[in-house]
């Protein structure tokens, strides 16, 4: 009796044992496809006019490494300003990547130039955050009835390239302190350092871009949880302010309700902070609402991610938790990604007064509604 309790016993750790292999297995080869995703997943296909580089271009120390990524400059025939856009800086906050990916396909410059950059840390886009439940893509079907795949990652640079993150992180800039996962935070590591960890590499050479190319507008496109208070917004550096201001007012007469936001001197390390500190540019960043990416979701699926429909949301709402209206029960990429498209465009347009002779004129983008109606599929190149 005492041996076949024992047979049993070992049978089923046996068995268990073999089970969690199989998981293990088949997590593993799911996290290693997220390194090299499936042909198709994440590709653009650049409006006429765009010149592809590679940021490595410069700043040579990222040259060959995870960290290197796409930039695409279209020139129109008129001298005029320099913007810059970035998308994807957090991989987890998809209509900031759709929004600069609609731009790129869509864009024809006549006067300024554009700098595109649609996945600003491709190494956020390699892995999702465990325990998360974030599906590993999402799509959209295009005019011609064909799928853009694109891949839902995460806020922070992989660990596989970066490992580990320290206790407490010390920004080398200004000495300040934070949490010690910071530093995999792009939006946290400028101005960036030349021989730092990877993350801090790429920052330095956004840099070196903006110094490089005299870029008069930087704009980072990103996305909040409804209950964060800073969603819907335009957060500005000081030096940016009087743009903002005008573009804010022209979105609130269009009927698109939007925060303006001073960017905080006592929080080193983001992008509108360090890059209006070292730059002779206007930089901001852009919050849209992502309930995909909020504490108070419920089921996280591809449909939530495109639709922004939640329960758990809807009940928050009807509780004043939000800093969102909400008031039909979701929050749909296209919208998301519209409200982009379109804060970039006005912020473009008035650009002109607040830097004279550095007027932008872009043209081929769709305006605010028919994003918003017709999705952003039908704005993709097949």
């Amino acid at each position: 009796m005492f041996e076949k309790k024992n047979m049993a016993t070992v049978y089923t750790a046996t068995a268990m044992l073999l089970v969690a292999i199989a998981i293990a297995a088949i997590s593993g080869r799911s996290y290693l496809e997220m390194r090299s995703p499936a042909a198709g997943v994440d590709r653009v296909v650049p409006h006429e006019g765009f010149v592809k580089k590679q940021l490595s271009d410069y700043f040579e120390g990222i040259r060959g490494t995870p960290a290197d990524t796409d930039v695409y400059i279209q020139e129109g025939t008129e001298a005029g300003g320099t913007l810059l856009v970035l998308g994807g800086t957090h991989a987890n906050e998809p209509a900031g990547v759709t929004a600069a990916v609609v731009m790129l396909e869509r864009a024809a410059v006549s006067r300024g130039r554009l700098i595109i950059v649609p996945y600003a840390n491709m190494m956020g886009r390699s892995h999702t955050f465990p325990q998360d439940a974030h599906p590993q893509t999402f799509g959209f079907t295009t005019q011609g009835g064909n799928r853009r795949e694109f891949r839902y990652g995460s806020r922070t640079t992989n660990p596989v390239y970066e490992w580990p993150n320290p206790d407490i992180y010390i920004h080398p800039a200004s000495g300040q302190t934070m949490a010690g996962m910071e530093r995999s935070n792009l939006n946290r590591a400028h101005p960036g350092v030349a021989d730092g960890g990877i993350t801090e590499q790429l920052a330095y050479g956004f840099m070196q871009l903006i110094l490089a190319e005299e870029v008069d507008l930087a704009i980072d496109l990103h996305e909040a949880s409804p209950e964060y208070p800073v969603v819907e917004a335009m957060v500005a550096h000081e030096n940016a302010m009087e743009l903002a201001a005008m573009v804010a007012m022209e979105l609130e007469f269009e009927g698109i309700p939007i925060r303006l936001e001073p960017s905080p001197k006592n929080l080193r390390g983001l992008n509108h902070r360090e890059w209006g500190d070292n730059a002779d540019v206007l930089a901001m960043l852009l919050e849209t609402s992502n309930p995909s990416a909020g504490r108070f979701r419920g089921r996280t699926d591809e449909a939530l991610i495109l639709t922004g429909a939640d329960k758990a949301y809807e009940k928050s709402a009807g509780l004043n938790r939000l800093y969102v209206d909400y008031e039909n029960g979701d929050e749909p990429i296209a919208e998301r990604t519209a409200r982009h498209v379109t804060t970039v465009k006005l912020l473009a347009d008035n650009l002109e007064y607040v830097r004279e002779g550095k007027g932008l004129v872009i043209e081929g983008l769709p305006g605010f509604q028919e994003l918003s109606d017709q999705g952003v599929g039908f704005y993709l190149s097949e």
